[in-house]
């Protein structure tokens, strides 16, 4: 069995020194030549991004982040990090939460004590879980990668043996954007394991007939997803086919780390004032300084190129790949990658309960974390643990 380690967070000076010297120093563009987003994110957008960072207290968070319980374990010849909260109830089911990009573990912070400790949060004592949060291979703390293979395959297998380390037999998964796609094929490859899925963006697509005659709200999913694939997708097809040569301007340039995760976390996210407006500009710089001081800029990106490489081609492919475990799904109304019901159930042959929420975007463990703790408990609610 893997040793299991105590990990805490702490950037030397010299890195917070040479980050603040940059950050004094950037060189931008001039203002783009639209009066919207179209171009990219726009140069007050970035400068507000900016002058939140140089003001951002490092320190302060390492502390706060390092009141929840870190540890590292080497699995597959990688060390993954990861948070690990224990429930005070005895019957807490476990429970692991994967992140995707731009995110980071950063994205669960505020639901990890709600989840674990259900009584101390307006919740029941049935509906607790013992919350175990990775970080992806080549994010935050766990390692970069130095081979090739850690796809979302092989990170769902790493998943089913940090589990297995933790003395878990059996446990729930929840993820959103990757996180979504490697909680999937952890319900592929250990059915027998996985209670149940929570996912914000299931990894389902519509067969070609969907095209011919869609109802309307599936012409408006449709035409949403069009619209993403054409005209917002473009980093991923960079980092899926160059993320090297992107990843020298993510390692040697804050301004250009933060305009590439600055403009996803701004066009993903419900900006609604009524709904709190998407993710705050001190949560965009606390995930974009977690990336410029652990240096994965380059290897998150890496992550695309490889998972690009595995990923079902099509939706035929994908429903060749059936989920049988009890699945639930919510829906966020910002989120740039709609699905039907119709096309999840073909590959989610469990699909228990699905939601269409009416605010909330791509990041709800930072836009919605209340909601998102409610969605969570609903779906694990009166699954059986064991069996």
């Amino acid at each position: 069995m893997p040793d299991i380690e105590p990990f805490t967070i702490h950037v030397p000076d010299r890195e917070l020194a040479d980050l603040h010297a940059r950050l004094a120093r950037v060189r931008l563009p001039e203002t783009e030549t639209v009066p919207d987003a179209t171009q990219g994110i726009e140069l007050a957008r970035l400068t507000a991004l900016l002058q939140e960072w140089r003001g951002h207290d490092w320190r302060a968070r390492e502390i706060r982040w390092n009141t929840i319980p870190h540890y590292r374990i080497r699995i597959d010849g990688l060390d993954i990090g990861f948070w690990h909260v224990r429930s005070p109830e005895r019957t807490a089911l476990p429970l692991i939460l994967t992140h995707g990009w731009p995110g980071s573990i950063l994205e669960f912070e505020k639901v990890i004590r709600p989840l674990s400790d259900p009584v101390a949060h307006g919740g029941s004592a049935s509906d607790a879980f013992d919350v175990v949060v990775p970080s992806l291979p080549g994010f935050g703390f766990s390692e970069r990668p130095s081979e090739r293979g850690w796809h979302p395959g092989r990170t769902a297998k790493a998943w089913a043996g940090l589990m297995t380390a933790l003395g878990y037999r059996r446990f729930g998964a929840h993820g959103g954007d990757w996180g979504a796609v490697v909680s999937t094929e952890l319900a592929c490859q250990v059915p027998e394991r996985v209670v149940g899925l929570h996912l914000t963006m299931p990894s389902a697509s519509p067969l070609p007939e969907d095209r011919v005659a869609p109802s309307e709200p599936e012409r408006r999913m449709l035409d949403r997803r069009d619209l993403h694939l054409s005209d917002g997708y473009g980093f991923g097809m960079l980092m899926g086919t160059r993320p090297q040569t992107l990843g020298y301007s993510l390692l040697d340039s804050p301004s250009g780390l933060a305009a590439w995760l600055g403009e996803k976390f701004a066009a993903y996210a419900d900006d609604r004032p009524e709904y709190g407006g998407g993710v705050s500009l001190a949560e965009q710089v606390d995930n974009i300084a977690l990336y410029w001081l652990t240096g994965t800029g380059a290897s998150s990106a890496r992550w695309y190129w490889e998972s690009m490489r595995w990923v079902p081609r099509s939706a035929e492919e994908e429903n060749a790949r059936p989920v049988t475990v009890p699945t639930a799904v919510s829906l966020f109304p910002a989120d740039p990658w709609p699905t039907a019901r119709r096309w999840a159930e073909r590959r989610y042959r469990n699909l228990h309960r699905w939601t269409e929420l009416d605010r909330g975007g791509h990041f709800p463990g930072l836009e919605q974390p209340d909601l998102l703790v409610t969605e969570i408990r609903d779906a694990f609610r009166d699954l059986p643990v064991n069996g």
